[in-house]
């Protein structure tokens, strides 16, 4: 039997959006959706500058995967994907803003994990700020910055976020990256017709 491969798949805005615009809006008493902005930095761009301390300890408390949306077709994709490959959920949980409070996001999001991907073995996942020490067939993110022309890894797939629509196909290039589409709605059929056989 051939050995499987190994995919590294991220998480947030790749497999869900973690209830940040949520948490703005319930500071801010706004109602922003997650269409409405280009920038990563949702925080940077909805909060004045003079209330991100006070947004910044409104957040201490607060599990922000409680009211997290699972992007459409994830669980099952993902499922699939496991069939044909060993997967890996790659992901960050440093916040350079509020380094105190990172341990209990780590925790937040790993629960997160485990509830709704129970059939991913949780030594399968990685909780790193330095993703590109890591090699495997395929990687999966939703950060340009997050991929890198010296990588080990054969297959990078830039998934569609809110964020990175406006990427040139030359800067894909130039780090030998491709698109899974430009709609987060519809980017896990596409990372499928990808890598599926």
């Amino acid at each position: 039997m051939e050995k499987k491969k190994d995919i590294l798949i991220d998480v947030d805005e790749v497999i869900v959006f973690s209830g940040f615009v949520e948490a703005v809006n319930d500071f801010m008493g706004t109602n922003y959706v997650i269409d409405d902005f280009t920038e990563y930095y949702i925080d940077e761009a909805a909060i004045p500058k003079e209330k991100m301390d006070d947004f910044n300890k409104f957040l201490d408390g607060r599990n922000l995967y409680e009211y997290a949306e699972i992007l459409p077709d994830a669980i099952e994709s993902i499922k699939e994907l496991n069939e044909e490959y060993n997967t890996y959920f790659l992901t960050s949980c440093v916040n350079e803003a509020n380094l105190d409070g990172c341990g209990r996001v780590f925790m937040d999001k790993y629960n997160f994990l485990r509830k709704n991907f129970p059939f991913i073995n949780p030594k399968q996942f990685i909780f790193t700020g330095s993703k590109g020490l890591f090699k495997a067939y395929a990687k999966i993110d939703n950060l340009l910055e997050n991929f890198n022309s010296e990588e080990e890894v054969e297959v990078k797939i830039l998934f569609p976020s809110y964020h990175n629509k406006d990427i040139t196909d030359k800067e894909l290039k130039e780090k030998g990256v491709i698109r899974a589409g430009y709609e987060w709605r519809t980017g896990w059929k596409e990372v499928k017709k990808l890598l599926l056989s």
